[in-house]
């Protein structure tokens, strides 16, 4: 836990530095949140960009509120995410439900979205070539609500959103700087959980850091 207050002191500092540079990222000037996810799924449209929509039910967009403070990230949907078009709505999902709860929120009051937009087949890893052309609406989402934290959830999400392959044992614990709005607090996958539930508590202290965040 010291290390963890360390870490948050250097972010706080960090940010006082960008305000103390009116840095407007950080001042979380946001316009139209809504309208501009509006855009992007419209932009987006039926996609095609990648070979994945030739086995795809339906696109998995991304869900919650627009001008939400808190964003998780995960890998790609699932079978059931595939079926219903929302994101994490199996059984891993009902345990991030949960595990929502646990920090005094719902749904509604945070943004849920993943890597990419439509499942691979069998579930596999996504890969490079189908994270090309999907990350950037990822990045367009991310812009358009303006997080102060961004939860990644799993390995996969939180080595492509920090561009490293470190093992998501040694990323989690402390929050990492992202952009000028946000920092990233890598976790473990709900579906990790499901078969290995020793882990819980980690991931316990992962959201206890994320509700300090919050608060600062």
């Amino acid at each position: 836990m010291p290390e963890i207050n360390h870490d948050l002191e250097q972010l706080k500092a960090h940010l006082e530095r960008q305000r103390e540079l009116k840095n407007p990222g950080v001042l979380k000037i946001k316009r139209y949140p809504a309208k501009a996810l509006a855009e992007i799924r419209q932009d987006l449209g039926d996609c095609q960009r990648c070979p994945l929509h030739t086995t795809r039910n339906k696109l998995v967009f991304g869900a919650g509120d627009p001008d939400a403070d808190l964003m998780f990230v995960g890998e790609a949907p699932g079978g059931d995410e595939d079926l219903q078009g929302i994101p994490f709505v199996g059984r891993a999902g009902q345990l991030l439900t949960k595990i929502i709860a646990a920090i005094g929120k719902t749904r509604d009051q945070v943004y849920i979205a993943n890597i990419l937009k439509c499942r691979p087949p069998g579930n596999r890893n996504p890969e490079s070539g189908e994270i090309a052309v999907c990350s950037p609406f990822l990045d367009r989402q991310i812009e358009a609500i303006q997080p102060k934290v961004i939860c990644a959830l799993g390995t996969f999400a939180a080595q492509t959103m920090l561009k490293t392959k470190t093992p998501i044992g040694k990323l989690r614990g402390r929050a990492h700087p992202y952009n000028d709005f946000s920092v990233l607090v890598p976790t473990f996958h709900p579906a990790y959980l499901l078969r290995s539930p020793g882990k819980k508590r980690e991931t316990w202290e992962d959201m206890q850091m994320i509700m300090k965040l919050l608060e600062q």
